[in-house]
């Protein structure tokens, strides 16, 4: 049994190298920047039912980059929403573990991909909790390079509008896109400004510290100001294993043999 959400996320970690391994696929390092935000939500907060993936009480994750769906998937395998040697089918065909995130899978809320979906899709669901008088908390992951879709910012306004504060935004700060980065890409910055005048609660947190990001995930589960709340996730991509940090190339990149064994063993003497 996974005692802590540290534990969690190396074990999300090493998972995910591996399917990534196995099926010759790709955004590894997209997966492991996110990982310890999952880590926290899954383990620490959120109410998940894994033998009841429809229960009307569960709180509701999207992600919306879904392209580093290895990560979500293991958490949820981790969870025991399925059997884990089910990650070993991904990316193969036939396989409902498809290469960007599926609804077919248990667990998981809606597919994405087309990048700027997830955010306008978790509004929809937060107003209509929030019209039905449920308690139930709506989280979904956007990458940084992804609020360059304009989706994004019609959904803010949409979130803002209908004081939806039972939707909380988490950013993956990690400053890299698919060929660049992102400041040279289409600069995002000043970033908490934008949120703030677009109506929302804004914090920025370490995106790899525990204990920052259980903290700022409370304050967004108590918030009854009639705000959505932003956690801005200063990331580092490819979180964890060396040779991957803050390099561009591993947007794309497969780890050989040699290189999954070096990153299992920096993951587990981390």
């Amino acid at each position: 049994m996974i005692k802590s959400s540290i534990e969690l996320a190396k074990n999300i970690r090493k998972h995910s190298l591996e399917m990534v391994v196995r099926s010759r696929a790709s955004h590894i390092a997209s997966a492991l920047s996110m990982t310890d935000i999952l880590a926290v939500l899954y383990f620490d907060l959120m109410n998940v039912f894994p033998n009841d993936t429809k229960n009307e009480n569960r709180d509701i994750f999207i992600l919306s980059k879904g392209h580093a769906c290895v990560a979500l998937y293991a958490t949820l395998g981790l969870k025991g929403f399925f059997d884990l040697n089910d990650l070993k089918t991904y990316g193969l065909d036939g396989s409902n573990f498809m290469n960007h995130i599926s609804h077919k899978v248990p667990g998981v809320e809606f597919s994405t991909g087309s990048l700027g979906h997830g955010l306008p899709f978790a509004t929809g669901i937060a107003l209509g909790k929030k019209i039905k008088k449920h308690h139930n908390k709506i989280f979904v992951l956007v990458g940084d390079g992804e609020l360059d879709e304009g989706s994004n910012w019609e959904a803010l306004l949409f979130a803002s509008h209908h004081q939806l504060d039972n939707l909380t935004i988490v950013v993956d700060y990690n400053n890299l896109q698919s060929l660049t980065t992102v400041k040279d890409t289409l600069n995002l910055e000043p970033l908490s400004n934008k949120f703030e005048a677009f109506g929302c609660n804004v914090r920025q947190v370490n995106g790899h510290n525990h204990l920052e990001l259980k903290n700022a995930f409370i304050e967004s589960i108590n918030n009854t100001n009639g705000k959505p709340s932003v956690i801005i996730a200063n990331t580092i991509k490819g979180k964890g294993v060396s040779y991957m940090e803050n390099k561009v190339k591993w947007h794309y990149s497969t780890p050989n043999q040699d290189e999954l064994i070096q990153a299992l063993n920096e993951i587990d003497n981390a």
